[in-house]
């Protein structure tokens, strides 16, 4: 045979079925699924590139992928506490190692290459940071929860695009106020 088709990594963890892979051929890219799916070496390189060239936000991308690993971490203490058995639907992914889900899926592809969008990103410094945990945290509760869309990172990107300008309003709005109390202060 030169190629099989089948379910990928996150479809046999969604269907609770049991993945003949293991996370060397995870992380190399010698698994079935989509280009942002697969080497994850190779999408550490392109990120490399984008924060040394100062196209990409190292911010965004470390934020999300800190967001991605609370929720993973979450889920495993749900699972580990034992409030999800692994008769539910939702044991597959949620007993996924935290870890791991960095190197399932195509969260470090959205993370480096769509999350940074310098147009529909967050603008400011502390407005990147919360944007991209947002990012990652939601990522990895849509691939959850949702059975019949087991990605979730793109949907997740699209939505905090859509709270960007929100999030930047609130940092600069926040930093007006502290100016202002520093002011006040100063002219007593």
């Amino acid at each position: 045979l030169d190629a099989i088709s089948g379910e990928t990594i996150l479809g046999s963890y969604a269907q609770n079925s049991t993945v003949a892979y293991d996370y060397w051929d995870m992380f190399w890219g010698l698994i079935p699924g989509s280009v942002g799916e697969t080497s994850k070496f190779l999408i550490i390189i392109g990120a490399l590139f984008l924060i040394f060239t100062k196209i990409g936000s190292w911010r965004i991308m470390l934020s999300t992928v800190v967001g991605a690993l609370v929720m993973g971490l979450i889920f495993n203490g749900v699972v580990d506490a034992g409030i999800i058995t692994d008769s539910s639907k939702f044991y597959g992914l949620m007993s996924v190692p935290f870890w791991q889900h960095l190197i399932i899926g195509s969260i470090l592809f959205g993370a480096v290459f769509m999350a940074t969008d310098p147009v529909t990103a967050s603008q400011t410094n502390k407005g990147k940071w919360i944007y991209g945990f947002l990012i990652g945290f939601i990522s990895i509760m849509i691939r959850v929860f949702n059975p019949a869309y087991p990605e979730g990172v793109f949907l997740a990107i699209l939505l905090m695009n859509v709270f960007a300008p929100t999030i930047d309003h609130y940092v600069v709005q926040g930093n007006v106020k502290k100016r202002m109390k520093r002011l006040k202060v100063k002219a007593a």
